[in-house]
């Protein structure tokens, strides 16, 4: 079981200034490394004319974690690492951040360089609103009638959602519920129905 974990509510954007180079940080919440695809993609056609567009990702989080960055043409390990270190001590998942620089006239150096990123990452990641991402497990549900109220009373209990409701012999639902509440529903329902219904993982 995945443990829950923050992720990113909405799209974000800071910036800073270091020796008049411009760093615009932009963080997304990206599930997929197609999705950081498609940010990336974004971030550079929203800044074109830009020095730089370095960037560093997290799929996921903890022993599930697909993660990778890039300098994008500045000196190797002055960009991308640092901006990664930043995103890992964040305790964020399933996000990616991209920092563009325009270049501003005055060469920072490799020391320089390293602290302007981190620099732009932390400004990002201190000002980023997150949410808490719980895994979530879909059931299905077959039962007689009888039990029909019963069990709709079950699952608001449980802070399930119904997804889809089948009226034949029997009725069959479809009941989202967040991962922790799964056992306790499944013990629940298989008091209340003295264990004639028990309930399916179907995602």
């Amino acid at each position: 079981m995945i443990e829950p974990y923050l992720t990113p509510v909405e799209t974000q954007r800071t910036e800073s200034t270091v020796a008049n180079s411009r760093f615009i940080a932009t963080v997304a919440r990206t599930e997929t490394t197609e999705e950081v695809r498609e940010f990336l993609a974004q971030v550079r056609a929203e800044m074109p004319d830009a020095s730089h567009h370095v960037y560093a990702f997290r799929v996921g989080y903890a022993n599930t974690t697909v993660e990778g960055m890039s300098d994008d043409g500045e000196p190797s390990g002055t960009a991308g690492p640092p901006v990664l270190s930043v995103l890992r001590g964040s305790k964020v998942g399933d996000v990616a951040i991209v920092v563009t620089r325009y270049f501003g006239g005055t060469k920072l150096g490799t020391g320089g360089l390293v602290r302007a990123y981190s620099e732009a990452a932390h400004i990002a990641f201190n000002a980023l609103k997150t949410i808490l991402k719980v895994e979530k497990q879909v059931l299905g549900i077959e039962a007689p009638y009888s039990f029909y109220e019963q069990i709709k009373r079950l699952i608001l209990a449980h802070e399930g959602v119904i997804l889809d409701e089948t009226f034949t012999t029997d009725v069959t639902l479809m009941v989202e519920f967040v991962e922790p509440e799964v056992a306790l529903f499944t013990t629940a329902l298989m008091d209340l129905t003295a264990g004639r219904v028990m309930p399916m993982r179907l995602s």
